[in-house]
């Protein structure tokens, strides 16, 4: 079997990893599995890229498409232009997607378009939102795949109630979990750790780049100051996200607390995140990890598609405005840690990438 894997920003990079560690276990075994790396360039910033496959043990992609930035439109079809080609001269049996970036739903097309089959990784989460790039980039991806590979019955459910036959539904846990199990060992503390005088327990993490969060300039302002003011005498460590970055520019914010970093090394990020207080988030994935590090994780979004980090895990969905994230972070320090109970979702254990290559080869 010849596949193809598909990355192409960084929770795809950190979601390949155990991917191509199972297969090549296999291969080690005498299986006749090949794949091929494809990087479509989606994210080209290297704390953002490569810094991901140094550290993970990632080979070099086979192939990087280069795309870059752009509008959703111009990037997406940028990636389907030159993914194409890539199959023409690279044929394979299957294509492999994961997540929900530009890079899955365009490279899904792709090869659906030229017979080739699809397998997502991470398929049918929602969040009901239809203003979320991604809820769009799942919902299109899920509509033409051939593997779905869930990480939670709740996902599966979403599937079924869509129609999707039980039969090509296949809940294995996730993977992201799997290159945290494989790499808790190696992380490490970032080279500011000292210079900050972090310890454990005494600063947040924050990490924002949702557009409804920071392309307002004055709002994105406005929540940086109140959550400044909002953690007492705990540092916040704010790897910055270059989009988030450009649009606060060179203002010179009155911030007392809050500490500006560069985008972090995974390695050094969940270093970070493992002896953190508290992370404050607009992303999905950290809350998956957050949950099983038991770390209490505030999301500001209205939805997740991750019912599963509020359900048994560390999550709380705080909403988009200040004076909710207050309101639940007075709730939180005023009644300590136990309104965070921890937990760890069914199959979490590190060996979704296992049963994802064992399925995709009895296939």
């Amino acid at each position: 079997m010849k596949i193809t894997i598909i990355a192409g920003a960084r929770p795809n990079f950190i979601k390949i990893a155990p991917i191509i560690k199972a297969i090549e276990n296999k291969q080690f075994e005498g299986e006749t599995m090949t794949f091929r790396l494809v990087h479509t360039g989606q994210h080209y910033d290297k704390n953002l890229s490569d810094t991901f496959f140094e550290e993970l043990n990632i080979p070099l992609p086979n192939a990087n498409l280069d795309v870059k930035s752009g509008s959703q439109a111009e990037q997406t079809g940028a990636i389907m232009i030159a993914f194409e080609k890539e199959l023409i001269h690279n044929p394979c049996d299957l294509v492999l997607v994961v997540g929900d970036v530009n890079s899955t739903m365009a490279c899904a097309i792709v090869a659906k378009k030229m017979n080739i089959k699809v397998a997502h990784v991470e398929a049918g989460i929602r969040s009901g939102d239809m203003t979320m790039p991604e809820e769009i980039n799942r919902i299109v991806t899920d509509s033409i795949t051939d593997y779905f590979f869930t990480t939670s019955t709740s996902a599966s459910d979403n599937l079924l109630k869509n129609g999707v036959s039980t039969s090509v539904i296949h809940f294995v846990g996730n993977v992201m979990i799997d290159t945290l199990y494989q790499n808790l060992e190696r992380i490490s503390p970032p080279n500011f750790w000292s210079d900050y005088d972090l310890k454990t327990g005494n600063y947040i993490i924050l990490t924002l780049h949702r557009p409804s969060n920071v392309d307002e300039e004055h709002a994105l302002i406005r929540l940086l100051e109140g959550i400044d003011q909002m953690v007492g005498d705990k540092k916040i460590i704010f790897p910055i996200h270059p989009r988030t970055k450009a649009i606060l520019g060179e203002k010179d914010l009155n911030l007392k607390n809050i500490l500006f970093v560069e985008p972090q090394g995974y390695l050094n990020f969940m270093y970070l995140i493992k002896n953190s207080f508290a992370v404050i988030t607009d992303s999905g994935g950290i809350s998956e990890e957050t949950t099983v590090l038991g770390i209490p994780c505030f999301t500001m979004r209205t939805t997740t598609e991750r019912p599963e980090t509020i359900e048994i895990g560390t999550n709380t969905l705080v909403g988009i405005t200040i004076e909710n994230l207050e309101k639940e972070y007075k709730k939180f320090t005023a009644a300590d840690i136990h309104l965070h109970k921890r937990g760890i979702p069914e199959l979490w254990d590190g060996k979704a990438s296992e049963r994802i290559i064992d399925i995709l080869l009895k296939n």
